[in-house]
């Protein structure tokens, strides 16, 4: 449930200061507090060097090894600006450096400026200071997808997509008026199944791929607006489990004649699009079509001129789910090769596929997970991604020869590693934190394994905030089978013969970690102020959360928080046996499927916590959508046992202690009717909740609302657990 998570914010543990966080640090102390840093690192291609930006976002500064990586300033935002001028023809008003900068080559580097008027993409030419203008778009364009060599954009008004060209003509790709008519949105599919983009220019940047969706059979939710005299009705489309959902087709549009195909993706018309790939010849797309079981995969190889199915290069399928996550990545200078990711071995790993299907070979490596993919080496023959090791704890850099399979190691320190390699492969540079490193900075010779440290961040609180200690948990799964991970924050000046109130942060839910070894542990700033303000707070990851692997996440399917809560009595137990927790004055607190663990706690095991904050719970499942809900639990139809069990609204006459209830009222993701529903039921059942809605927010509360959020929840647990 990557989409329903909450902002987990930065922490720290070590430093001893003057103060504890206001509440409005719970929202603004991670830019406030945050550790020194360099700014957008890049290595250039073709040397032996690598830029970033000032702390001020002002200057854009070089680092060379044949300078031993000093600084040096080599453009600034008056540079740019004035080049811009030139180029546009405006008056520019350029505050900060682009944060999108990208080098091409040696001496040329890309980003992009938004005028009143225009969104401009532009080349900059560190030798002759000169810009080039190389596409624009409407400023009221979304979704801009640019060809690979910058000179056409493809872009959505409304439900359409538009292209423009390196002259500036415009032309009209779709003019669909429809209402549930959509092209091209990232959007699709509720962006799940890895889905970033609605739109793929082909290697020759003549045509364009794009997602159509129908909804038009998708049933109206309506969300109540608020601003005007007489509330109105804003409607989205809203697939709830078992229930009709959208139909989606892939096009192909070819900018030279302006012809569309329709891939022929022949198949039941409810099924799920992804991996959307070109081969590097432009004449083909692969795309993986998933039954909308979720439990069946086909990679499949279409024409891209007459939209025909040439082939299913390979199936996957399981017994509980296939999750598509990763377009295919083609080998360099290997037009017949791609890797593909998926965890049917147990791990996401890497696996190296010809295109007629046949593996070539596995490329994992031990239990690696491969969280994200890096670079190709120049001679394409090896590639670089980051893995989570050390029982989902940290995070290193790998390199792995494509042709043998050999896998090595490029960091070392135990930590949460950002790393890459420059393009000739010769250095490495690292950025890591974990539990007592705030931020340190080191490039590393591959050849002799010479090391220099750039920055070595001191801690940001120490002599300003009086933060508690932050202790790692090692737990057992409720099966006795697998480690888990968590974490304990001591008030400060913890005093081991006295007892303290007890905060339980929590989420549990699939593609989400609380628990990690970085600065500092994964804790947020409101568990920070939680713990200074005398409490006991706890977290930890259970089995279905992420970055442990297949077995780890699949033991949830069909009875989503069963297992999940099974867990968490672990880390209930150990916080018991503790001698200096007050177990009558326990409180948990969780959003989005944190929300529904924290209320499942309250009707399910209803004499563990005290006092409750759910914010925006899913209830039932069956008012969730259909592509993550039946993802876990199936359709209602196939599953109607697990989703009566899993249901809190014939619980709550179960319900004991004290539960806050928050909801945002324009919640396009767990829509307000679980909170809703479950008030009724609390009504009908005699039981007191105390609930609060934020009117104009979605999911999330964000901005200063936040702090008001937050603030209401300290408060909430004061009146309840404070003696």
């Amino acid at each position: 449930m990557k989409k329903l998570l909450i902002l987990f914010l930065l922490g720290s543990s070590l430093a001893y200061g003057q103060r504890n966080f206001t509440i409005e640090e719970t929202v603004f102390g991670p830019r406030q507090f945050a550790p020194q840093n360099l700014v957008l690192p890049q290595w250039i291609p073709g040397a032996e060097a690598f830029t970033h930006l000032d702390a001020q976002y002002q200057n854009l500064e070089i680092r060379e090894a044949a300078n031993n990586w000093q600084p040096m300033r080599i453009l600034s935002v008056g540079d740019l600006a004035e080049a811009l001028k030139i180029a546009t023809g405006e008056t520019i008003k350029l505050s900060n450096f682009p944060t999108d900068y990208k080098w091409i080559n040696a001496n040329t580097l890309n980003f992009s400026y938004q005028s009143a008027q225009q969104q401009y993409y532009l080349v900059y030419d560190i030798r002759d200071k000169k810009t080039t203008i190389l596409s624009k778009t409407p400023v009221s364009g979304r979704n801009v997808e640019r060809s690979d060599d910058y000179r056409k954009a493809a872009y959505l008004i409304g439900n359409n997509i538009e292209l423009t060209d390196a002259s500036g003509k415009t032309t009209r790709v779709t003019t669909d008026k429809v209402d549930g008519l959509v092209n091209g949105s990232d959007y699709t599919h509720r962006q799940e199944f890895g889905i970033t983009k609605g739109m793929w220019w082909s290697p020759d940047n003549e045509k364009l791929l794009y997602y159509r969706k129908d909804e038009t059979m998708v049933s109206d939710y309506p969300l109540i607006q608020w601003s005007d005299r007489v509330a109105t009705v804003k409607n989205i489309r809203y697939p709830m489990a078992g229930m009709k959902s959208e139909e989606v087709s892939l096009v192909v549009y070819d900018s030279r004649n302006q012809q569309k195909t329709t891939l022929k993706t022949d198949g039941p018309k409810e099924q799920y699009l992804t991996l959307c790939t070109w081969d590097p010849s432009g004449k083909f797309v692969y795309v993986g079509v998933l039954n909308r079981g979720q439990n069946h995969l086909k990679l499949n190889k279409y024409d891209a001129t007459s939209g025909a199915l040439i082939k299913t290069l390979f199936e996957e399928e399981s017994s509980s789910w296939v999750e598509p996550l990763h377009a295919l990545r083609f080998v360099p200078n290997k037009n017949d090769q791609f890797l593909y990711q998926t965890d049917r071995d147990g791990f996401n790993q890497l696996y190296l596929y010809n295109t007629e299907g046949k593996l070539i070979r596995s490329l994992g490596y031990d239990n690696v997970i491969v969280e994200s993919l890096g670079d190709f080496s120049a001679d394409g023959k090896k590639i670089s991604y980051t893995g989570v090791t050390n029982n989902g704890l940290d995070r290193h850099l790998f390199q792995v020869d494509i042709n043998t399979g050999k896998t090595q190691q490029l960091t070392n320190e135990s930590g949460v590693h950002q790393a890459s390699l420059s393009h000739n492969g010769n250095y490495l540079y690292d950025q890591y934190s974990n539990l007592t490193t705030a931020n340190k900075i080191v490039v590393r010779s591959i050849g002799n394994k010479k090391s220099t440290t750039l920055l070595e961040a001191s801690n940001p609180f120490q002599g300003k905030i009086d933060l508690p200690t932050i202790e790692p948990v090692a737990l057992t799964s409720a099966d006795g089978k697998t480690p888990l991970n968590g974490r304990i924050i001591y008030p400060p000046n913890f005093d081991a013969t006295k007892k303290y109130p007890v905060l339980y942060y929590l989420y549990g839910g699939s593609h989400a970690q609380l628990v990690q070894n970085k600065w500092l542990y994964g804790a947020g700033y409101f568990d920070l102020y939680m713990a200074q303000q005398g409490y006991v707070v706890f977290t930890m990851d259970n089995r279905g959360s992420d970055a442990r692997g297949r077995d780890f996440t699949r033991v949830t399917h069909r009875e989503l928080g069963k297992a999940e809560m099974a867990d968490q009595l672990q880390g209930v137990a150990y916080l018991k046996n503790k001698p200096f927790v007050d177990s009558k004055r326990m409180g948990i607190f969780g959003w989005s499927f944190g929300g529904f663990m924290t209320t499942s706690f309250m009707v399910n095991q209803p004499d563990i916590f005290h006092t409750a904050v759910a914010g925006g719970p899913v209830i039932d499942w069956k008012f969730y959508e259909v592509m993550y809900g039946e993802r876990y639990m199936d359709s209602p139809q196939e599953n109607p046992e697990g989703y009566k069990s899993t249901s809190l609204l014939h619980k709550a006459k179960q319900l004991k202690g004290n539960l806050m209830i928050i909801h945002g009222a324009q919640d396009p993701v767990v829509v307000q009717q679980h909170s809703m529903e479950f008030i009724e039921a609390c009504i009908k059942a005699g039981k007191q909740v105390d609930y609060f809605l934020y009117p104009t927010h979605e999911h999330n509360v964000l901005g200063k609302d936040r702090i008001h959020m937050y603030d209401k929840i300290a408060k909430y647990f004061d009146i309840h657990l404070k003696k």
